[in-house]
């Protein structure tokens, strides 16, 4: 899972076999070690919910995804899911956790387990 952070905004783009992996088991993390410290982004499904929430405590990123998503997100054409969170000030927080599209362009990066890019098609 890869995460993108800029400003007041947040994304994950998850490839085929991790968003099968959180579907199932309604769950997926990833962790970035640092000198003396971890930061932890996870994906977490949630009961009671119909947009993406998120909050940050002890170095952890967590965003969380309507429960009745997870049944059918991995086998259908939905790309991703998007929430503007409101903090009841001047600020908002903007959510977003969509599949991993392969890349137009050449890369190194393997993307063997990446989505067929729409673009291509």
């Amino acid at each position: 899972m890869k995460i993108r952070i800029k400003g007041n905004s947040v994304r994950f783009r998850l490839t085929k076999t991790e968003v099968e992996t959180f579907c199932n088991k309604g769950f997926y993390e990833e962790t970035t070690k640092f000198a003396g410290n971890t930061l932890i982004y996870t994906l977490k499904g949630k009961e009671g919910i119909n947009e993406l929430e998120a909050d940050f405590l002890n170095n952890r990123i967590t965003i969380y995804m309507p429960q009745e998503e997870l049944s059918t997100w991995a086998t259908s054409n939905r790309v991703g899911y998007s929430n503007s969170v409101d903090w009841n000030d001047a600020s908002s927080l903007s959510l977003l956790v969509e599949k991993d599209f392969t890349c137009l362009d050449n890369t190194s990066e393997d993307q063997s387990d990446h989505y067929p890019n729409p673009k291509l098609l």
